[in-house]
């Protein structure tokens, strides 16, 4: 068994949608956000934990497992599931943005991208075959096909290059992929330019993957574009596919996501604000550094049900926080995916019950961005 989709409602008034995403380790609910273990572990958590508070599915990095520990020694332990304990869903992305984020230390061609190890400086080369290779031997549920993402900004004649690279590479991913149940996903770029994302839309699909990942977006342009773009592209997208928001995972953008027509999100933003002591709450942004939580015997959250909020207060987990203690950070990303879990859950509850609309101006009532 590879992939299947199926739509179980959506909103009368936005594009807004729930479905049932059924891959070879187990049914994902849709729309649902992905929490990010790039070094085959959401830091500091254990999969159990991840379990428990909500998790579905789980992102892992190609680049990264590449470099360090190597897809050949977790190909060994049998998969990505075996080698990390987590034995649901995984998607892997392609490495491509983590390889053009590196600038200075790669350099791009028709045939790939040679860059250097951003651990030792040593030499590298991915092409699609060989990223198909890597992410073959990973053994996860979806693989990414390896693109350009253009950074923002780039000009025109950038932003098309890339994308014909990109259209490029997505063929010879497909022809080369080859692991029997491991579904191969698309992705649109098309930067900020409305034209561009329609022909990588209309290239992209007229291949058929199984889903469609939208990337090139959340690096750097304003939301109101992110969103313009989504409104231009979604309704393009096929219907009976999953959509899927690349590194997009705050709440607001989360909400208006749902709202454009998508159904999977990842980001690494819930366990790096973690880290530095700031959490996620209906109201907004709460950082416990602030001396205003010193002696705060409150939960984070006094409405959430997370095992931080069940037991402990912010005075608590500040303590722990500005005495480096690893508890701290634990606390806080387990808050924080929670957060971001429930949340996805309590938006596909609306979509299903009819209340999408107001649940989304209620959300917009409490928070601040």
């Amino acid at each position: 068994m590879t992939l299947t989709f199926a739509l179980q409602g959506g909103d009368k008034d936005t594009m807004a949608r729930a479905g049932l995403l059924t891959l070879p380790h187990g049914q994902v609910r849709t729309p649902v956000f992905m929490p990010v273990g790039t070094l085959a572990t959401v830091k500091t958590l254990s999969p159990e934990e991840l379990k428990d508070l909500g998790a579905q599915i789980i992102l892992a990095n190609t680049y990264h497992l590449y470099l360090r520990p190597g897809h050949e020694l977790i190909a060994s332990a049998g998969d990505l599931h075996e080698f990390m304990h987590w034995d649901g869903p995984i998607l892997t992305d392609s490495g491509g943005f983590q390889v053009f984020s590196l600038a200075a230390m790669r350099k791009i061609n028709e045939d790939g991208a040679v860059f250097s190890s951003h651990i030792d400086g040593s030499r590298h080369v991915f092409t699609p075959e060989k990223v198909m290779e890597i992410e073959a031997a990973l053994g996860s549920d979806i693989a990414m096909c390896f693109d350009e993402c253009s950074p923002y900004p780039s000009s025109y004649e950038q932003v098309r290059q890339a994308d014909a690279r990109t259209l490029s590479w997505a063929k010879r991913c497909r022809d080369s992929h080859s692991h029997p149940w491991q579904s191969l996903f698309g992705i649109v770029q098309g930067g900020v330019f409305r034209d561009l994302r329609k022909k990588s839309v209309a290239d992209i699909t007229a291949w058929d993957f199984p889903g469609y990942g939208i990337g090139g977006l959340s690096v750097g342009e304003p939301k109101p574009v992110m969103y313009d773009i989504l409104e231009t592209i979604t309704p393009l997208l096929p219907e009976d596919k999953p959509r899927y928001l690349m590194g997009v995972g705050s709440p607001d953008c989360l909400v208006e996501g749902v709202a454009r027509g998508v159904d999977m999100f990842d980001c690494v933003l819930p366990t790096r604000m973690a880290r530095n002591g700031a959490v996620l709450t209906p109201r907004g942004r709460m950082n416990l550094r602030n001396a205003a939580y010193a002696k705060d015997l409150r939960p984070i959250d006094e409405n959430c049900q997370c095992y931080a909020c069940r037991n402990f207060s912010r005075a608590y987990i500040r303590h722990l926080i500005k005495e480096n203690e690893v508890l701290g950070i634990r606390l806080t990303s387990i808050h924080n995916l929670y957060y971001l879990c429930h949340l996805m859950q309590d938006i596909r509850r609306a979509i299903l019950d009819g209340s999408f609309g107001s649940f989304r101006r209620e959300f917009w009532r409490q928070y601040r961005v």
